[in-house]
């Protein structure tokens, strides 16, 4: 890929957080720099922000001061728009309204040479819409960076509907050459990362409104059960509330109210109560000093089965099988295949999530799915409050003689970690199917831009085709709201044949 040569001056216009960073970048990688902001003395102050981020950089042994003196040497404050005449490449930050960006960008037409890019940081709006009014469009594109640009290396490379190819190409070569990952995505809302990370809030939160299930216990659960670095509260609590609903709501109203996207009203009362997080003291949980996290409670411990009779080969949970086995307690195969479940001793059934009700089944035990059975540390159950007693409590002693802490919900069809990640996986497909992005820019911006511990399409995979397909089914039947209907995109990839192995050779 073509890249912007080092010598060529990049101007950042927009001297917030994000304006700060994306210049550091810049600088990094051997540019000269301009700092330019609408607001007298605010592009001077900025360059020695910038400067100060360097000398800590420094003062950590992560800079050479030879090196730090260099870039600053090409740091320059601008006062006026027509001192970026020079630049090869000029990103926007500044506020995110259509008006606001249309105007600037009409004004560095007049200002820079027609093969200078062009470029927006939103993350919310239309990267066409921005580029409508313009003569040449086709050299303006999104370079989406990820807060802290500095540390986080992930760019999301937005290819309008008038954006050349050519354009895109220079983009990505340029971001990869900044030390970042680029991934190229079509200009839809959401782009990539904010489209399709919907869900790991969206279903957190339903499970805490509908099911009266506390946030530390779901993003518990979340954690340690489906290996995401942070829970969705916790996580919301960081990024602000009223950015996270922002956010939501924008690509909510983008898709016509698609009620996959819909807003959580518990979560639009906390922003109306201005509890925004850890920036106002609270948010879901408490941050004054002094103020401790909730600490959920583990299941009482409780006697393993002698043996569980196994019936079917669990699917995604057949690692528990191997496991149920060197913890000592014997597993009975089933000779017919009467499902995916496993029969324990009191004649109740443990099943993986699998979007059904547990009220509709007589003696069901639903456990929640894992990132990796044998390295979760904790493991969620589902149940009604009709179950046998003995029945909860061999299912209880079973995993906690796989030495895993057991979490025990009321009835929640789907679970909280099996209905995050089918919904993940349906979103990816439905990008997929749309020519969002490809599978590898999708998996890559979906680990890297929110720390996901899988792809969502590498989860389908890992999956097998038809389990996401089946939950979202049941939980549709179930929870009959249009949110969990499936995509084209699912219905395509999850019936589709697989590609053929050297074992299918005849």
């Amino acid at each position: 890929m073509t890249a912007i040569d080092p010598s060529r001056t990049v101007a950042v216009v927009g001297t917030g957080t994000m304006g700060q960073g994306i210049a550091q970048v810049a600088l990094a990688a051997g540019h000269p720099v301009r700092l330019h902001d609408a607001v007298p003395g605010r592009a001077e102050e900025a360059a020695l922000a910038v400067a100060a981020r360097l000398d800590r950089l420094v003062e950590k042994g992560r800079m050479a001061p030879a090196d730090r003196d260099a870039a600053r040497a090409r740091l320059h404050p601008a006062s006026s728009i027509a001192e970026l005449a020079d630049a090869a490449l000029v990103v926007e930050a500044v506020l995110e309204r259509l008006d606001v960006k249309q105007e600037l960008f009409a004004e560095l037409e007049k200002v820079v040479a027609d093969d200078c890019l062009l470029a927006t940081n939103t993350s919310s709006l239309s990267v066409t819409a921005v580029a409508g009014p313009l003569r040449v469009p086709g050299r303006f594109l999104g370079l989406h960076f990820f807060n802290p640009a500095p540390l986080l290396p992930l760019v999301e490379v937005v290819s309008g509907h008038a954006t050349d190819e050519q354009a895109a190409r220079t983009a990505r070569g340029t971001v990869a050459a900044w030390g970042k990952t680029p991934v190229g995505c079509a200009d839809l809302p959401g782009f990539i990362v904010n489209r399709l990370a919907r869900p790991f809030y969206a279903e957190a939160f339903a499970v805490h409104e509908e099911h009266r299930i506390e946030p530390a216990l779901i993003d518990l659960v979340l954690r340690e059960c489906g290996g995401f670095r942070m829970g969705p509260f916790e996580l919301t609590d960081l990024i602000g509330q009223d950015v996270n609903e922002a956010v939501t709501r924008s690509v909510w109203q983008s898709f016509f109210h698609s009620p996959k996207f819909q807003p959580s009203l518990a979560q639009q009362r906390l922003v109306e109560s201005g509890r925004l997080g850890r920036k106002t003291g609270h948010g879901w949980y408490s941050y004054a000093e002094g103020a401790e996290r909730p600490v959920p409670g583990d299941a009482e411990p409780q006697d393993a089965p002698a043996y569980v009779v196994a019936e079917g080969d669990l699917g995604p949970a057949g690692a528990l099988l191997e496991l149920i086995s060197d913890a000592g307690i014997a597993v009975r195969p089933e000779d017919e295949d009467q499902g995916t479940r496993l029969v324990l001793p009191s004649g109740g059934q443990l099943v993986l999530a699998d979007g059904q009700a547990a009220c509709e089944f007589r003696d069901v035990v639903y456990f929640d799915l894992a990132l990796d059975y044998r390295t979760a540390g904790r493991v969620a159950l589902s149940c009604a409050p009709d179950v046998r007693p003995d029945t909860l409590a061999q299912a209880t002693g079973l995993f906690q003689a796989l030495g895993k802490k057991v979490t025990v919900l009321g009835d929640v069809p789907g679970m909280i970690v099996a209905r995050t990640v089918a919904m993940l996986g349906d979103l990816a497909a439905d990008a997929l199917v749309r020519g969002v992005a490809t599978a590898q820019d999708i998996d890559t911006a979906m680990r890297l831009g929110v720390n996901y511990p899988r792809g969502p399409l590498e989860w389908n995979e890992a999956l097998g085709r038809g389990w996401a397909w089946e939950l979202l089914a049941n939980l549709d039947e179930t929870v009959p709201t249009g949110r969990y209907a499936r995509t084209l995109g699912l219905h395509q990839w999850s019936h589709a044949t697989p590609e053929p192995t050297d074992e299918d050779a005849p």
